[in-house]
């Protein structure tokens, strides 16, 4: 006796969704090419010539100094995306856009588009990471990383670090008065230098093992006058703990490490008892059915598979990721020993919140 195997029917194909869907791969497409030419306009100083008025492609082309052929292609792509207006040959980007695109400020988004030809430029390590396990190091993405992550977080510390973060810190009056403190991954070292020059009872090392990076935060304190503050190449897995410090800061630093546990363990025991650690880092959930409402979270994710997860992964890591989020964030605090006395939202940044935590003992 013979038997047929049975047979299913594929479920119906939705045209309308197909459609949409493939809209909207288009658009994801589009924006991420247009995506390269906001980093040119920033690059080129497009933007900030633009905002002056009004102008024809040759007029913008005059003022930037650049190649009128290339700036009409430019504008015409993105009149069409949506960024500039054009009538009868004359181009004006809105007052609203050149404060989104232009300016020292934290409003400035024009620098995030650095990030999208940053990251591609390692795709073809990511696919062989994808392939064969590991990582692409972190040298790999350097020396361009740093000043990249400069520009987007420069603006942000100029407008917020002293009066949105530290009030939230509870540190305000003890760092007035003089205490130790160390920034963990500092990059070049704004943060540092700002707190330095506006705290000048106290003393402040900035840690981080990108020796480039170093290099600048030193370059900027002498050009500060800064005297309270010194900089060190080091793995802050290696913390020195003694003498003991007073406070901590990690700004966006935690969750790409490649022991970021025994980051925060050292970390602990750097502190002296009462001591505290401020953890500004990416407010995620911990939890991809409740990220999926979040606005930001494909950015963020992208983020992790293209540098942050697999940096880690190169080193032999955890692979922590960008979205480790508030839950594993919470645990791994309490694990190294610390109380998490207060979550803040980071003051105008719909990325980031603020872990204040305390070494009880």
């Amino acid at each position: 006796m013979t038997t047929t195997a049975p047979t299913t029917t594929p479920a119906a194909i939705d045209e309308h969704r197909v459609e949409e869907f493939a809209g909207t791969l288009f658009d994801t497409i589009g924006r991420s090419l247009l995506t390269l030419l906001l980093d040119l306009g920033h690059r080129t100083g497009l933007f900030t010539a633009a905002a002056r008025g009004p102008a024809t492609s040759a007029e913008l082309a005059d003022r930037a100094g650049l190649s009128e052929r290339y700036v009409r292609e430019w504008l015409a792509a993105l009149v069409t995306g949506g960024v500039f207006e054009h009538e009868d040959g004359v181009y004006t980007l809105p007052a609203e856009h050149a404060l989104c695109l232009t300016g020292g400020g934290s409003a400035n988004m024009a620098p995030f588009s650095q990030v999208t030809a940053l990251l591609a430029a390692n795709l073809d390590q990511v696919e062989a990471a994808f392939r064969d396990g590991g990582g692409v190091p972190y040298e790999r993405f350097r020396p361009r990383f740093t000043a990249v992550m400069d520009s987007l977080s420069r603006g942000y510390f100029d407008e917020q670090l002293l009066s949105g973060v530290v009030p939230l810190t509870g540190l305000a009056g003890r760092l007035a008065e003089g205490i130790r403190v160390a920034d963990v991954g500092c990059g070049t070292g704004h943060a540092v230098n700002l707190l330095a020059r506006a705290f000048p009872a106290s003393e402040f090392t900035g840690y981080d093992i990108a020796a480039d990076a170093i290099d600048l935060a030193r370059a900027e304190a002498a050009a500060l006058g800064v005297t309270n503050a010194r900089f060190e190449v080091r793995d802050v897995v290696s913390l020195p703990a003694d003498p003991p410090l007073d406070a901590v800061f990690a700004f966006d630093a935690v969750h790409d490490q490649a022991d970021p546990a025994g980051v925060l363990r050292a970390v602990h025991r750097a502190l002296r008892p009462g001591g505290t650690f401020v953890v500004f880092d990416v407010k995620g959930s911990s939890d991809l059915t409740e990220d999926v409402a979040n606005p930001v979270a494909p950015m963020l994710y992208s983020f992790s598979v293209l540098h942050c997860m697999t940096v880690s992964l190169a080193a032999g890591g955890a692979g922590l990721g960008t979205m480790w989020g508030e839950r594993v964030a919470r645990r791994m605090l309490s694990e190294a020993g610390f109380d998490v006395v207060t979550l803040h939202d980071a003051p105008d940044d719909p990325v980031d919140c603020i872990y204040v935590c305390r070494k009880s003992r």
